[in-house]
């Protein structure tokens, strides 16, 4: 079963997209959603989409920024950009990008079948690759397996403040492909790299909190400039709001 990705920052239109197609007649499921480019980078290597919608117009990082990003790690993954009427022109003059299709919101229920069967056709011609196949292979890196996850976490360590950095993006560094990093990080480390990257960024957002830094500028600091899902990740993290969180420590 194909997986679907949709990143749209309206809530409603990421609803009305679950509701109003029939995935499971198209052998597909929506295996998650994102409100931001920036959410979307930050979470794909857990969701592993075949094909992602994706809103040409969001907050901190657009349709555009994330495809670019997410073509040059995720090669045979599918995009589909939703654009408004107004931002067409725009859209289309990024032809350059491997784009599966544009479609104009509000989105007609026919049309997106008619182009999510197009999609089935080529992945099944591709053998149902998807995000987690990538045009690098299984070949061990230059660098030895002594210290490769060390390097590794360093690198992590290094660039934390970069929004884009994820699995995907440190596999093509090292030359690795993503699943084998995964594979790697997970038996020399017992962390899921993803887990790892979100608890080093949350560990470092305590800090600034503690000085009393506001999130927005903690959420830039740690490299996920989206206030919104750095709530969500720090809540999750903590077990309580960032604005708490300091009032807390205040006392």
């Amino acid at each position: 079963m194909y997986r679907v990705m949709i990143i749209d920052d309206e809530e409603s239109a990421r609803k009305l997209m679950r509701a109003a197609i029939d995935y499971k007649s198209l052998d597909m499921e929506v295996v998650g959603e994102a409100a931001s480019g920036i959410e979307a980078i930050n979470t794909i290597d857990e969701i592993k989409p075949d094909i992602a919608f994706v809103d040409i117009s969001m907050p901190f990082m657009d349709g555009i920024e994330f495809t670019e990003t997410a073509t040059k790690r995720y090669p045979n993954l599918i995009i589909i950009i939703m654009t408004a009427i107004d931002k067409f022109e725009y859209a289309r003059k990024c032809v350059s990008l491997p784009v599966f299709d544009y479609m104009l919101k509000p989105m007609v229920r026919a049309e997106v079948t008619k182009v999510l069967e197009r999609a089935k056709q080529k992945l099944d011609a591709m053998g149902g690759a998807s995000t987690s196949d990538f045009a690098d292979s299984e070949e061990e890196p230059a660098i030895t397996e002594a210290n490769s996850t060390e390097l590794i976490k360093q690198y992590v360590k290094d660039h934390i403040t970069d929004s884009t950095l994820n699995l995907a993006f440190v596999a093509q560094n090292f030359g690795f492909s993503s699943s084998y990093l995964s594979r790697k990080f997970k038996q020399d480390t017992g962390k899921n790299f993803a887990k790892y990257l979100t608890d080093l960024r949350m560990k470092k957002a305590i800090k600034y909190a503690e000085q009393g830094y506001k999130m927005y500028q903690t959420a830039a600091e740690v490299g996920i400039p989206d206030p919104n899902y750095f709530g969500r990740c720090f809540k999750k993290y903590v077990g309580m709001s960032y604005s708490d969180y300091i009032v807390e420590k205040a006392q």
